[in-house]
């Protein structure tokens, strides 16, 4: 299944209006050119709605939020439903600020999301105001583990429910759930903390591969994040003595450009709840 899903983001070659962070904004950009996508970035107010219209799908982050982004965002993001185009939003660092954890409600109440993708703690503070974070990374007291798993599954079925959206959980374990299934994904390595950007990739991802399957959004999504997390553990197999972060990030990329459907199919690490 995973197989085709690759393969039809490769011949579909999607198009992807992303309004995403400035820090991880190129790595975005490669991410999609690798997995065989297309990206555009645009953030200006002037040309969001126009941008979006020539687009196949829409990836917001609000990574680097400021007053000019904002109001392109929820215009990019109508402008998208209105046209029936996929929608990601990558609420970062919500419940670290007002600012933050506002405009996430407000895109929630405005703007119908495909996919909704972050951390455990930031999804938590748009479902219920009761996450933490630090920065823009989960608490420690958030974090899924083998115990809080099925709990964790609970919680992201129903707020599928309530959203319409399919739920992507990122962590050591990572959860994508609507409000009947689950994937729950052991893919990936520790390393993938260590560099800015693993987290914005894998929602500009997700956009090509739900972009390029829009009558599978739940498998997509689940698909991408086995992709990046299977990347992550070939890009650290690669490292030499002298490589560190920079270069990993790099092999992630590389690692992504090279996947094959097979690689694919036979490395995804998932089981079903």
């Amino acid at each position: 299944m995973f197989e085709k899903i690759l393969e039809n983001v490769r011949k579909t070659v999607p198009l992807i209006h992303n309004i995403t962070n400035y820090v991880t904004v190129n790595d975005c950009a490669n991410i999609l050119l690798a997995c065989g996508g297309s990206p555009i970035m645009s953030d200006d107010i002037g040309e969001a709605e126009e941008i979006t219209s020539i687009c196949g799908g829409l990836n917001i982050n609000i990574g680097t939020l400021n007053g000019n982004t904002i109001p392109s965002m929820f215009a990019a993001g109508k402008k998208a439903n209105e046209l029936g185009h996929p929608v990601v939003l990558d609420p970062v660092g919500a419940g670290a600020s007002r600012l933050r954890t506002q405009t996430a409600y407000r895109l929630l109440d405005e703007v119908k999301f495909t996919v909704i993708r972050g951390n455990i703690s930031e999804i938590r503070a748009l479902a219920s105001g009761t996450g933490t974070t630090r920065g823009v990374d989960a608490d420690v007291a958030d974090i899924v583990t083998d115990e809080t798993m099925d709990d964790t599954v609970e919680f992201a079925k129903k707020f599928a429910e309530k959203t319409g959206a399919v739920i992507t959980i990122t962590g050591a374990i990572d959860i994508i759930a609507d409000q009947s299934r689950a994937y729950c994904i052991r893919n990936g390595h520790p390393m993938m903390s260590k560099i800015t950007g693993s987290g914005c990739q894998l929602s500009a991802l997700i956009a090509a591969y739900v972009t390029a399957n829009p009558e599978q959004p739940l498998e997509a999504a689940a698909a991408a994040v086995c992709a990046l997390g299977l990347c992550g553990e070939r890009a650290f197999a690669r490292m030499s003595e002298q490589d560190g972060n920079a270069s990993y990030r790099n092999h992630i990329i590389d690692e992504i450009y090279n996947l094959t459907g097979d690689d694919l199919e036979s490395g995804a690490r998932y089981e079903m709840r």
